[in-house]
């Protein structure tokens, strides 16, 4: 009897364990629904949008780009906000241009004692444009981390790149050097479909502020007048080009004396002198452009390849796609500060006795 009551003990024992252990795998799988449930709708809620800050680079060497020229920012972080600043930025409800500002750097010695000078001044003026702005900035790889902690500070959208080549002083004077960062920024822009217009900007170049805005009005190609001074000589040299309303009919370069007639070295529309850089801009859909390939015969695929070139090319050889700003090319909103340093003198020793 008493084993009986024994095996019937055992029995209601086991029954009770067994429906406390299905109990808890109950309250496990639930708990994991739970939170499988919670995480699935977490990942559809968005997230919030980086400050300028989360676009500094978390340090010299890092990259998201293998190839040259590398990318000394974190881009991810940086395309989500440009893309929320490019939504934010809105005129009457459509949405401003995206404007990319591409400054190169000198790599010589006596110029770096001015670039961070230069470099904060342009922040400034940066900072005063209504967004989107992206600023890109390009210079050799060696001058990066003091510019890089300079961006850092700017609170302006910016991508910092930079290459490895090297250029001798007879190269940088001969502006290979600076035809090589423009290309850099232009071969970035490209490769990342940064649809914007494209303003080339010097470390020297003081600006009306409206003439940003006058940018955005641009769907091509633009151009205007860029009054030109050097702080070695008592001259200005105005070039751009020579319009009727806001249509381009050719370019001019005019010497002013210090008195304000024109130079002797003055010249017209006719003469076509080289046009300068930081006086046009364009839009960067041209850079993919399919047209852009047949310009040039196979048999010169180096030309094809010089983003630089056929920008400059297509600038002063169609004048149908240039748009001349402001209205008829009449006011200067862009002066040129020429920075070349003056040459410390040369004294020649003589012989007190002869």
């Amino acid at each position: 009897m008493g084993s009986a009551m024994d095996h019937v003990g055992a029995a209601g024992g086991r029954a009770k364990k067994a429906s406390g252990g299905s109990q808890l795998w109950k309250k496990a799988l639930l708990h994991s629904s739970l939170c499988f449930v919670m995480g699935f709708f977490t990942g559809f809620a968005p997230s919030s949008v980086s400050d300028w800050r989360s676009v500094a680079p978390a340090g010299v060497g890092s990259s998201h780009m293998a190839k040259t020229p590398q990318v000394i920012a974190s881009g991810a972080a940086m395309d989500r906000s440009l893309l929320a600043r490019d939504a934010a930025a809105r005129i009457g409800g459509v949405p401003r241009p995206l404007l990319v500002v591409v400054t190169t750097t000198e790599s010589t010695p006596t110029a770096a004692g001015e670039r961070a000078a230069m470099l904060t001044r342009m922040a400034h003026t940066l900072r005063l444009v209504p967004p989107p702005l992206l600023w890109l900035v390009v210079e050799a790889a060696p001058d990066v981390p003091a510019t890089a902690k300079l961006l850092r500070d700017t609170g302006i959208l910016y991508r910092h790149l930079t290459y490895k080549e090297n250029f001798t002083a007879a190269e940088v004077a001969a502006g290979k050097e600076r035809h090589h960062q423009r290309n850099t920024a232009l071969e970035h822009i490209e490769r990342h479909r940064l649809a914007a217009i494209v303003h080339f900007a010097g470390l020297g170049d003081v600006y009306e502020l409206r003439f940003f805005d006058q940018l955005r009005q641009i769907s091509t190609f633009g151009a205007w007048p860029v009054a030109r001074m050097s702080r070695n000589e008592r001259k200005v040299v105005i070039q751009g080009p020579a319009c009727s309303s806001s249509k381009v009919l050719g370019w001019f370069s005019r010497d002013l004396m210090s008195n304000g007639t024109a130079g002797t070295g003055g010249g017209t529309a006719a003469t076509s002198p080289e046009i300068d850089v930081h006086g046009f801009a364009f839009n960067s859909s041209v850079l993919w452009d399919p047209e852009r390939w047949g310009r040039y015969p196979t048999s010169e695929p180096d030309k094809s390849q010089d983003s630089m070139r056929f920008v400059q090319q297509v600038v002063s050889e169609d004048y149908s796609k240039v748009k001349g700003i402001p209205q008829d090319c009449l006011e200067i909103m862009v002066w040129g500060v020429d920075t070349t340093p003056t040459p410390a003198p040369i004294f020649l020793a003589t012989n007190s006795g002869e």
